[in-house]
């Protein structure tokens, strides 16, 4: 498996607490009935005053970032037709698919490094976000008589 697509699976699992439902308990004995009202209430304004739904699926999974694990093929094969061309077919064409091989490669780790601090910010932003949408719906919760951890 590609380390990227470990590492961004990694990151969920490291915010899993982050996106964690708080859990409500109906201090005041309210219904069933009416705690579902005051959930959805507060499920409402918590999301309109910052502005993150945690029912949309874009904003609660890390988005994996697409990369192609083509880099060094790709590499190996120009530094060969560009050996082929030069002369001699067997020496420069293994010399030019080795150093093809290594700038393909090296071009392909860049574009990892940069996908894997992208997945990181978003991981990142996706979670600070899940945290002040919990503050805001647990303080509304709390506003209407509910205990919420």
């Amino acid at each position: 498996m590609n380390k990227l697509v470990l590492s961004a699976c990694f990151l969920v699992v490291l915010n899993c607490n982050a996106w964690a439902d708080p859990i409500v308990f109906p201090a005041q004995n309210q219904t069933q009935d009416q705690q579902r009202k005051d959930e959805s209430d507060c499920y409402h304004w918590a999301k309109e005053q910052t502005g993150f739904d945690p029912m949309s699926s874009s904003q609660t999974q890390v988005q994996q970032a697409q990369t192609s694990s083509g880099g060094v093929a790709r590499g190996a094969l120009a530094g060969a037709a560009t050996g082929a061309i030069i002369g001699d077919r067997s020496k420069y064409a293994k010399r030019g698919a080795a150093v093809g091989a290594v700038a393909g490669g090296a071009r392909q780790n860049s574009r990892n490094a940069q996908a894997k601090q992208q997945t990181q910010a978003q991981a990142d932003q996706v979670a600070e976000n899940r945290a002040r949408y919990n503050r805001a719906y647990s303080a509304c919760l709390e506003g209407k008589g509910y205990t919420v951890k």
